[in-house]
Formats: C-alpha cells, structure tokens, sequence
C-alpha cells in the first residue's frame, strides 16, 4: 500500500524539514520601532539562489501591500544594507548565521533619523 503524497507532505512540519538544497532560509522580521509599516503574515522564507535582493524586495513588498509611495529597507544582520543587485546566494554567503537562516530585518525611512537610547 502507499501512502498519498499529499499525506507525506504534511508529516513535513517543520521548517527545516522542508529546505531544499538550492534555497535560503531567511527570517525577515519588522524593525521593533517600527511604526509605518504593517507587519508580514509570515516571517520564514525558503528563498531561491538565484533570486536577486531587487526580486525579494518586490516579493516582501507584495505581502506587505505596499502603495507605490511608500518606502522600506532590507537590514541584513540589523546593520547594514545589501547590494539590490546580489544574489540571494551571494547574501546568504556572507551573512548567514551560525543556526544556518539568513536575518533580515525591515524599516521605514524613519528608522534611520532615531537614535537609539543609552
């Protein structure tokens, strides 16, 4: 007897499970000031290779319903700012973290005019 793939997909729970070797895993989280912009319905994200920061940036704009007017930033490690031409391999490469998933955090404009508090 075998068993329906549709019942082996979803014994899959975990996000790691489903990684797949030509994917990133990333973790997009909302700056913790942030007051503009609203919150993803999700926060994992098994990103393809080859997909550039230009193509993610549109993706993550996608979910956020965004109006064209508005404006957001991918932090990659809480600090900086990546290339928009990279690759999401080319990111991964260089900022992953040691637990393997690739953080990114995103802001407003406004973030950058704050100082943080002593």
């Amino acid at each position: 007897m075998t068993v329906p793939t549709k019942t082996l997909l979803s014994e899959m729970t975990t996000f790691s499970s489903r990684r797949s070797f030509h994917s990133c895993q990333v973790i997009i989280e909302r700056y913790d000031r942030e007051k503009f912009l609203p919150p993803l319905d999700k926060t994992k994200f098994l990103v393809p290779h080859e997909l550039t920061m230009t193509q993610f940036v549109t993706i993550i704009r996608n979910r956020m319903s965004l109006l064209p007017t508005q404006a957001f930033y991918l932090l990659i490690d809480g600090s900086g700012l990546a290339s928009m031409s990279l690759t999401m391999a080319q990111v991964y490469r260089e900022h992953q973290d040691d637990d393997g998933f690739l953080y990114i955090t995103y802001a407003s404009q406004e973030m950058f005019g704050h100082s943080k508090p002593l």
